[in-house]
């Protein structure tokens, strides 16, 4: 007979209430300043929305009045050290972090005065939401992008569900480093329906990582309720879905909030993490803006008043005089107090222009600074030994396979740097992952080889929060098409972190891409993605031809304080070439280029397998053709002294490339050369690329749809044809 068994999740999901006692039990001098913060954070946000009325704030102003006990009761049980992150709505938490990082110990806020820490707080977030160069970010974050990182804020996101699994790479960060500390990843309830939330919540529970995860449930993702999003509704319940602890708590009540928080801080110290807290709570006003929800239709007025009746800071306020703690002089006291640092900091970023209210023109950024920061200078870079194999004696070399290359200098780059760890998906297994890159660090290191489950966004998310927070990730993508899986953090997130936050601060990620366009896969597993990095000037893109320029190029990846991709074509695995028998800890500059072939006919413009390709088309045909391996692909970063220098010569010019033409870098390659020597050009720049069509597996066919042998010797016809 069938049978039915009830079957338990492993995890607790609870719900957290509090009473009176538990206020009573609270310290007097916590629940004033809690009061405080939260009365701050209210002020703050009305001003910044009449400075957006105003005109003064250009962009959305997503404010977060009637969420302030979520702000303030999850601060209250961290320090410092401890980092958090948060999404669009974000200026209640971030403006709580940053004034108690400045805030002193035994700091009253009835008889004490905002110290110059906690004024510059209020200013600087003000400023950066008004887009000034003052601010944390120098006006380039806004209300969403905001970091500071000395007071534990590496940073929000505005992209929803972009921000989890940074949180969870801080964690891994913190785990591996021995911190202590936690970390918080604040996000909506419209958050919890994207891919990146479950990823990153997989991810940390996976390997029990110290963060916790707060969904401010206020029930409406812009317009859409919350029975309209899942039919699950309370959310506390993905914890335990995934294997860790779900708390739900009233959102509205900050001794609830504190709570909460510390029983989730108290488990993950214990048990280990993640935790999942779950505050239920309301915005009083619209996604954007000082107007209500009702009055755009998907709510009613009725509704607002109800959850408005329990607004945390008046029932707060009505608390503590109940309680005798403040009586109404205090609470005015405290207002105006809190009211003079946010005017004081407004009055300090605006001026009266006749009756209106305008910025002064000397607190802008200059605009000639736009492009400042966008990745760094490589000046990390410069007390490195840099070779090529012409240095070094042939005696002195040993012949090394493309791969093996690849799995002794990573494992050499571990033994000298604990802060490299590689993730991705079977690198653990399989004698160094699908490619055997990771084998020597498995040999070696294997605690610091992460495997990663089937979630390409999710782990290079956690890669970009530990990059953050001190670690050096190796990420492995298992196919180059499966860097579009992640392409929201990988371009989204890491080609713009440096630059939209300011700068002044590394972001030391590199992404091994394996491409294998001959395989037979087919058209979801065989792209090139280089073109589509090099759409995103935030990266620097290498592609490595022989072994020896595998291992310096590696060792340049890896002290460099930018995200470098590096692109493995399947092709050259098995191709062997000549190292340094013993030294594994030189680096090729990046932004340099080689010349293969010199040649005096034309400049041909290649990089990877299709160097040999080209050599062989070369040979063949007679044509002397100077050959050229970019090695670094970025447009930015190309090394263009030595490429003008060869087209000055040669006079004519053809870009090499084997992807698929939608995907090729050679469009804005033939631009940029155009605008750089069109002046000595005899013939008009070819491009040989693949067609239109994506890698396909039929072999013939795939053939076709790749540039190769024959579509260069047409080409070379026609660049060297006599009177051409």
């Amino acid at each position: 007979m069938v049978q039915q068994t009830s079957i338990q999740p492993s995890a607790p999901w609870l719900r957290l209430d509090v009473d009176d006692s538990d206020w009573t039990d609270a310290e007097v001098s916590s629940l004033v300043r809690w009061y405080h913060q939260m009365l701050l954070i209210r002020r703050f946000e009305e001003k910044v929305l009449d400075l957006a009325h105003a005109g003064l704030v250009h962009g959305p102003a997503h404010a977060s009045i009637g969420q302030e006990a979520t702000a303030v009761g999850a601060m209250s049980v961290l320090g410092t050290g401890d980092r958090i992150n948060g999404t669009h709505r974000a200026h209640h938490q971030v403006l709580a972090k940053l004034v108690n990082a400045q805030t002193p110990g035994g700091f009253d806020p009835l008889h004490d005065a905002f110290n110059p820490g906690m004024q510059g707080s209020v200013r600087g977030l003000m400023a950066e939401i008004m887009g000034l160069k003052s601010g944390y970010c120098g006006g380039r974050g806004g209300s969403m992008h905001m970091r500071d990182d000395a007071s534990g804020i590496p940073g929000t996101s505005a992209i929803i569900g972009g921000n989890l699994p940074h949180a969870a790479g801080y964690a891994l960060a913190n785990k591996l480093l021995g911190t202590g500390n936690i970390s918080v990843a604040f996000f909506g309830d419209g958050t919890m329906m994207a891919g990146p939330a479950y990823e990153a919540m997989n991810i940390a529970a996976l390997y029990r990582l110290p963060v916790i995860f707060f969904a401010e449930n206020n029930l409406y993702a812009v317009s859409t309720h919350i029975n309209e999003q899942t039919r699950e509704t309370r959310l506390a319940s993905r914890g335990p879905m995934l294997g860790f602890r779900g708390i739900e708590c009233d959102g509205m009540d900050v001794v609830a909030v504190h709570h909460a928080m510390r029983e989730a801080r108290r488990t993950i110290e214990e048990d280990g993490g993640p935790v999942l807290v779950e505050a239920l709570c309301y915005r009083f006003l619209h996604q954007s803006g000082a107007r209500p929800g009702s009055e755009f239709g998907y709510r009613t007025r009725a509704e607002e008043d109800v959850w408005k009746a329990r607004d945390p800071l008046a029932t707060m306020a009505a608390r503590l005089k109940t309680m005798g703690i403040l009586n109404a002089s205090d609470l005015g006291t405290l207002d105006q107090r809190v009211m003079e640092a946010v005017n004081t900091a407004a009055d300090s970023l605006t001026e009266m222009s006749g009756n209106a209210l305008r910025i002064p023109d000397h607190l802008w950024p200059d605009p000639s600074d736009v492009d400042n920061q966008i990745r760094g200078d490589l000046s990390e870079l410069k007390g490195e030994r840099f070779l090529e194999i012409e240095d070094v004696p042939p005696a002195d070399t040993r012949p090394v396979k493309f791969m093996v290359a690849a799995s002794e200098v990573i494992a050499r780059a571990m033994e000298q740097d604990p802060r490299i760890i590689i993730m991705g998906e079977d690198v653990h297994r399989l004698r160094g992952g699908v490619s055997g890159a990771t084998k020597g660090a498995l040999e070696r290191w294997p605690e610091r080889v992460l495997a990663m489950p089937i979630a390409e966004n999710g782990f290079v998310g956690v890669a970009l929060g530990a990059a953050l927070c001190g670690l050096r990730p190796i990420v492995e993508i298992m196919f180059g098409d499966f860097c579009l899986v992640a392409a929201d953090q990988l371009f989204n997130a890491v080609s713009k972190v440096r630059h939209m936050f300011g700068g002044g601060f590394p972001v030391p990620i590199v992404v091994r891409v394996r491409v294998s366009p001959h395989t037979g896969y087919g058209s979801q597993h065989s792209g090139d993605p280089s073109g589509l990095f090099a759409l995103f000037p935030g990266w620097r893109i290498v592609a490595p031809t022989t072994p020896f320029d595998y291992i310096g190029l590696m060792n340049s990846a890896l002290k460099c304080d930018d995200p470098v991709v590096v692109i493995e074509h399947v092709e050259l695995f098995p191709s062997e070439g000549p190292v340094p028998a013993d030294d594994r800890d030189y680096c090729v500059r990046l932004g340099k280029a080689k010349i293969v072939r010199p040649g005096s006919a034309c400049t041909l413009l290649t990089s990877a397998s299709m160097v040999a390709v080209a050599s062989q088309v070369v040979e063949e045909t007679g044509v002397d053709a100077e050959i050229i391996d970019l090695r670094s692909l970025d447009p930015t970063g190309l090394d263009w002294p030595l490429v003008e220098a060869s087209i000055r010569k040669t006079n004519r010019v053809a870009v090499i490339e084997q992807v698929q033409r939608g995907l090729s870098l050679g469009g804005r390659l033939t631009q940029e050369i155009q605008d750089r020597v069109f002046d000595y050009l005899d013939h008009e720049i070819l491009h040989v690329t693949g067609s239109l069509s994506a890698p396909v597996v039929s072999a013939p066919l795939n053939r076709a749809a790749l540039g190769g042998a024959e579509k260069l010797k047409a080409a070379l016809q026609s660049l060297t044809a006599v009177g051409g």
